[in-house]
């Protein structure tokens, strides 16, 4: 038996180590690497929420890390350049490609913008490089540059030994036509940088028309990560093939005429749709269908405005039948009050909901029969068919749901922040609710966000058993409108009631008592003890239920405990909002809340260089800056000094042999 501070060395877990770091000077170099990481300041963490796949706006926040490099160009260059400069130059460094094409049309003296040009990026990249290793910032640079930037960033020109050396390498640049590859890379470099890690806090998808792009963006991004929101869910549960999470995807598409994702993204057919439609709806106005027009769909023509109307109101009416057929087989759901069709009475177009009778806005249902309202006829059966075969073929979206698992979960503890996309089930009396997933399991808080997790990927995995795989399918639409979900949490989702009866009374939406009770501070310090989240600045970050900050709603909630971050990213909600979405940025110094205005265009900000309208809040400030130390990482590095302070103890003893 081995001792070290009486604690039992483990030998053949440091003879591995020990092929890692095989002597002494290989071991004492890595502590000391390891040492000076923990005293750089922490990496700039962005938390975005809700993005509804507005890819324009999200792209470019990312671009501009949410002003913070709008911000630097701005303290770096103070009054020696001109705002209209400083503007083109952070113009340059978001659009590099097109930005350049523009400059080229319009400079006269092209080498010699060129020269300044790559003078001041190499100043914003030393800047925002400056908290990172240089093993890192090497990591980052594309390899066509890697050796160039490097000696950029270290030597200076105020430098007058090194004046020559670093204008002869921007002079050699220019020369051998390397300028435009150059200034490219580097503005991808400062991007990159600039966030150092991105966490998304649910609903990549639905109303905006680029899911598909903000996926094919993340694809290639150097760090992120996910907490599922009830929309990424409504999808993975269609790829998976839940027959009411397609008809409900579409439904939802159609509703705001953004069809771009089904259509372009993942090559689903809508034609049968379309077709259906035209036929059973032919002589239905579907008023109650016509579409929420935002963005480029405020063009569509008429004749395409009834035609998703008639869509619309055809998909909508399978899903209704087939979210019945749902709640009809597992009755522990205890949501059968939701085959809304069944309290229809056809013959005098009304519903009775708790006991009330009410009129509904139409009664043309010439897809149902009343004595059987939830079985869809056989035209309803063979189009379903068809849409479900799209959806198990489409390479892409499976790709993309793959993503979303591998990057994923339902809830994340990051440096003393819990996680979550819209809540964690509560009593009344801000105990811990437990939600039966599986009949006869109750289960709380982390250990209910865990099993749902795992019921989740169950559904992906071949050698799951098959009872509990088509559970776990079926779940997918329980997660999007469940009573009890985490990721929904109210009494109803009134979708049907909004459609067809004018009472508002019925359209209202209870929240569970998470929602009531959030605004506490002591509720908030209960889930972060239940969740194990410690430390004297810790939060709950949260998005899901927009933020109306122009009816003066705070995010800030719960003495600084909870920060609501979902402000609306979608076009359809900035009137709602005020705004167009958040950004919460936790740097070294702490944390700030960055408001956005809405962005107008990608075309808009490379031609005349606007740029998103962003105010910054500072929610909290830390009394010392930050460093790698006081982090999740941090400990892991410390775990790994330990570890290699052992292997040096076994050299120097002779329990290990080191390699000379």
């Amino acid at each position: 038996m081995i001792m070290n501070d009486n604690k039992k060395l483990d030998v053949r877990y440091l003879q591995l180590l020990a092929q890692s770091f095989p002597s002494v000077a290989d071991a004492s170099t890595e502590i000391i690497n390891l040492q000076a990481i923990l005293n750089l300041p922490k990496g700039t963490e962005h938390f975005l929420a809700d993005l509804h796949g507005e890819y324009e706006a999200f792209q470019h926040v990312l671009k501009n890390a949410s002003g913070n490099i709008k911000r630097k160009v701005g303290e770096l260059f103070g009054t020696t350049l001109r705002e209209t400069e400083k503007r083109e130059l952070c113009t340059l460094i978001y659009y590099p490609e097109q930005k350049l094409e523009l400059v080229k049309a319009s400079e006269k003296d092209l080498d010699d913008w060129y020269h300044i040009t790559i003078h001041h990026l190499v100043a914003v990249c030393r800047d925002v490089s400056s908290k990172y290793t240089r093993s890192k910032v090497r990591k980052s640079l594309p390899k066509d540059f890697s050796y160039i930037i490097q000696e950029l960033l270290h030597e200076r020109t105020e430098d007058s030994d090194k004046t020559a050396y670093v204008n002869v390498i921007i002079d050699t640049i220019i020369n051998t036509g390397r300028a435009d590859a150059f200034i490219i890379a580097i503005a991808n470099v400062i991007q990159r940088l600039a966030i150092d890690q991105l966490h998304i806090l649910g609903d990549i998808y639905d109303r905006g028309p680029g899911a598909h792009k903000i996926l094919d963006l993340l694809q290639n991004y150097h760090h992120w990560d996910i907490t599922w929101g009830n929309h990424d869910m409504l999808w993975m549960g269609a790829a998976a093939g839940n027959d009411a999470c397609i008809c409900s995807v579409i439904r939802i598409s159609l509703r705001y005429a953004n069809l771009a994702t089904l259509e372009e993204g993942y090559g689903i057919n809508m034609v049968p749709l379309a077709t259906f439609a035209m036929d059973a709806y032919a002589d239905d106005p579907c008023t109650e269908f016509r579409p929420i027009l935002s963005g480029d769909a405020e063009n569509l023509n008429e004749k395409s405005i009834r035609l998703t109307a008639q869509m619309h109101k055809a998909i909508a009416v399978m899903q209704f039948k087939l979210e019945a057929q749902l709640y009809e087989k597992h009755p522990e759901w205890k949501m059968q009050d939701r085959e809304l069709f069944n309290f229809i009475d056809y013959e005098h177009g009304t519903i009775m909901l708790e006991g009330k009778i009410y009129s509904l806005r139409s009664c043309h249902f010439p897809t149902i029969d009343p004595a059987n309202p939830c079985v869809l006829t056989d035209e309803e059966h063979e189009l379903l068919q068809r849409l479900h075969h799209s959806f198990m073929v489409s390479e892409k979206l499976h790709k993309h749901i793959d993503m979303l698992l591998d990057h994923g979960c339902m809830y994340l503890v990051c440096n003393n922040n819990l996680l979550y996309h819209a809540s964690i089930p509560l009593e009344e009396d801000g105990s811990l609710k437990k939600v039966e997933v599986y009949q006869g399991q109750p289960v709380a808080g982390k250990n209910l966000m865990e099993t749902v997790g795992h019921l989740v990927r169950s559904a992906y995995q071949n050698d799951t058993n098959p009872v509990e795989r088509d559970y776990a399918i079926d779940y997918f639409f329980y997660l999007w409108c469940g009573p009890d979900s985490p990721l929904f949490d109210k009494s109803k989702m009134a979708t049907f009631e909004r459609y067809f009866i004018e009472d508002k009374e019925t359209h209202a939406e209870h929240k569970g008592n998470y929602f009531k009770l959030r605004d506490d501070e002591k509720i908030c310090e209960q889930i972060m003890d239940a969740f194990g989240v410690t430390g004297p600045n810790r939060h709950i970050i949260n998005g899901h239920v927009p933020v109306k900050v122009g009816a003066g709603e705070n995010p800030i909630k719960a003495g600084g405990k909870l920060m609501v971050i979902d402000g609306g990213f979608a076009q359809a909600y900035h009137k709602q909002t005020g705004i167009a979405g958040y950004t919460l940025v936790y740097h070294s110094r702490g944390f700030q809340l960055v408001q956005h205005e809405p962005f107008t265009s990608t075309e808009d900000a490379i031609l005349r260089g606007t740029d998103i309208k962003s105010t910054t809040q500072i929610v909290e400030m830390s009394a010392h800056r930050m460093l790698v130390a006081d982090t999740d990482k941090g400990v892991e590095l410390r775990k790994q000094i330990d570890d290699l302070m052992e292997l040096l103890y076994a050299y120097r003893h002779g329990i290990i042999t080191p390699k000379l």
